[in-house]
């Protein structure tokens, strides 16, 4: 090469370069958002998620996108959470939706609803049969995008200070539960209370409340509850399966660059599957430990469940038949529920029955 077409060439790729490296830098903006979560530092798997995501984005774009989280009560109450990202007071929470019962019975289907989908179910029901959309259309009313990040798996049914044998064993029960369980329960004689997580050890010692439910062992333990109402039933049907989402102001949202909103989606998806696999991880142990401090388990009967279904099925004819909305989420998650099961009996169901059944030989 001669020495004029030599430097010829490195002139254009040191131009080239000087080109590429502002385009590049421009391609990852600054971006700082806040997130509210309505969990509290204590219950550290769930609050754990909102963590997972903050570091998820900030390690895929080099501190660039820089997500700060807050715990429950540090900038809004949790139960405020919602609201907090649909005024713009932060740009996204992660919370559980069916706290925003009271704005419309819809957003129940997001998170728990009663005799609904498991884990997985979920999962794929939001992820492969188009659930997400149809959320996200309902929540396009509230300035809202959502994005699953995180499940609990079924929970546990509550502690009771008395033990349930029957449904007439419901009637009178002053038990903290709230939103549309509360709602299904109410038919049977329940009286649902509203009580935050603090307040329900000594209203059960005060006897103020019969009965309360929370998550599971491992959040749970935490709180003592098998000092002062000993029984402690499953399992929990209004919740089968819990979905914790992020809630994203959705200018914010449609603000954010393409390859930023993908990661943001990616590091939810993170956090979906860690927050799953620790509690499926420290349950077994909590529950053991549970047991072994006076713990009594007890499965809810089968009339009970029959009752509660019946029940609920009453509620959901009710709310279809005036809310269109949720009829239009329901109608679709019901179908899909029936084609699961058909398909779980045959493989999962019979697997996992066996396999409980002959874990002691194993």
């Amino acid at each position: 090469m001669k020495r004029r077409q030599f430097i010829t060439a490195i002139g254009a790729g040191a131009a080239t370069a000087a080109i590429a490296k502002p385009a590049i830098a421009q391609a990852m903006p600054d971006v700082k958002w806040r997130l509210t979560s309505s969990f509290p530092k204590s219950l550290d798997t769930l609050w754990g998620g909102a963590e997972t995501i903050a570091k998820a984005v900030a390690e895929a774009t080099d501190n660039k996108f820089q997500i700060q989280t807050f715990a429950a009560g540090e900038i809004v109450p949790g139960l405020q959470a919602a609201d907090a990202v649909s005024n713009g007071t932060v740009e996204m929470c992660q919370t559980a939706s069916y706290y925003y019962v009271g704005k419309d019975p819809t957003f129940v289907l997001a998170a728990a609803m009663p005799f609904g989908l498991n884990t997985r179910m979920q999962n794929s029901w939001m992820y492969q049969h188009g659930g997400t959309e149809l959320l996200n259309d309902f929540f396009k009313k509230f300035k809202i995008h959502a994005i699953p990040a995180g499940n609990t798996g079924c929970q546990m049914g509550g502690w009771f200070r008395k033990e349930i044998r029957d449904v007439s064993d419901l009637n009178g029960l002053k038990f903290r539960i709230a939103g549309f369980a509360g709602r299904v329960l109410q038919k049977l004689g329940v009286v649902p209370q509203q009580l935050a997580g603090g307040d329900i050890y000594p209203a059960l010692e005060k006897g103020t409340i019969d009965a309360a439910e929370w998550v599971g062992p491992f959040d749970d333990e935490k709180l003592g509850f098998q000092k002062v109402a000993p029984y402690y039933y499953y399992p929990g049907w209004w919740e089968g399966g819990t979905v914790i989402h992020a809630f994203i102001n959705i200018d914010k949202w449609n603000q954010l660059p393409k390859h930023y909103q993908a990661i943001l989606r990616g590091a939810c998806d993170t956090a979906n599957l860690s927050v799953t696999a620790k509690y499926d991880a420290v349950n077994p142990a909590a529950l053991k430990r549970l047991v072994a401090s006076g713990a009594q388990l007890r499965p809810f009967t089968q009339p009970v469940l029959e009752a509660c279904l019946k029940a609920a099925n009453e509620v959901y004819a009710e709310t279809t038949a005036s809310n269109a909305d949720f009829k239009k989420i329901y109608d679709n998650m019901v179908a899909f529920r029936g084609d699961e099961y058909l398909w779980w009996q045959v493989a999962e169901y019979t697997f996992d029955t066996f396999m409980i059944r002959s874990r002691t030989r194993s």
